[in-house]
């Protein structure tokens, strides 16, 4: 297939996991991908895997000037967008008594803040009919112990999703939110927590998908071209849930 033909696509937090399956995904079917991240050196690795056409900014997320630097560069370019994943993201889990402003504010700066301030910045660069796909989590949705700010950063991206829609749509565009269960990338190893304890996390979440197995990032990838096409145009506002009947079941 290439539904993407001719169409620009940025993929923020695109150097690895879910958002470079996303980006090698949308590439594959045509499209010129823009992605950020904050190391410059595997931004370089990930655009080399994507493809010769591809665009790889250093763009922290959480930073308010970044996200209007990252507006202007594109616009220096001229490119307009076609679709936008915001997939930059950041998880670090502590039980509620052991939590600090400095956690909160780094989790929420780079979750919440980040994409409200980066759709805003890009809206001139958007094209009539583009889409706009958030990386939430199921977290919102099931109460994990220790994940308390980590799971309100991805509440408030659902809330959002609804009142950018409204808001949006005016000029043409949509909002979803695609969130994943547990899935294999390197954001597992970011979590804050020692080689043992990260492998005994890791068995208790898996023992609660009932399909028995943590996703792979090429499968919630599918799903955000999905909401990324024109075959989607019916979908506004709302969340898929990819968590291998975990929230559900």
């Amino acid at each position: 297939m290439n539904r993407f033909n001719n169409k620009t696509i940025l993929v923020t937090g695109g150097s690895s996991g879910i958002g470079l399956a996303a980006a090698k995904a949308f590439a594959a079917e045509g499209a010129r991908v823009v992605i950020t991240g904050r190391d410059a050196v595997s931004l370089e690795r990930a655009g080399a895997e994507i493809g010769t056409d591809t665009l790889a900014l250093v763009n922290d997320a959480g930073r308010l000037a970044d996200a209007k630097a990252l507006a202007a560069t594109l616009a220096a370019a001229d490119l307009r967008l076609d679709a936008v994943f915001l997939n930059a993201g950041t998880a670090k889990f502590a039980a509620f008594p052991e939590v600090d402003e400095a956690l909160w504010d780094q989790i929420f700066s780079t979750n919440t803040k980040g994409p409200y301030f980066q759709v805003q910045a890009l809206l001139p660069l958007l094209n009539p009919g583009a889409s706009i796909v958030i990386n939430g989590s199921i977290n919102a949705h099931i109460g994990m112990p220790n994940s308390s700010v980590y799971a309100a950063s991805k509440a408030a991206l659902i809330s959002l999703a609804k009142t950018l829609s409204a808001e949006l749509l005016p000029r043409g565009a949509r909002v979803n939110v695609l969130s994943p269960g547990p899935v294999a990338t390197p954001l597992y190893g970011k979590l804050g927590l020692d080689a043992a304890s990260l492998e005994t996390t890791a068995a208790q979440i898996q023992n609660q998908i009932p399909l028995g197995r943590f996703g792979t990032p090429e499968e919630i990838a599918s799903t955000v071209l999905h909401l990324s096409s024109p075959e989607s145009a019916f979908i506004v506002g709302t969340e898929i849930i990819a968590d291998g009947g975990m929230s559900q079941l």
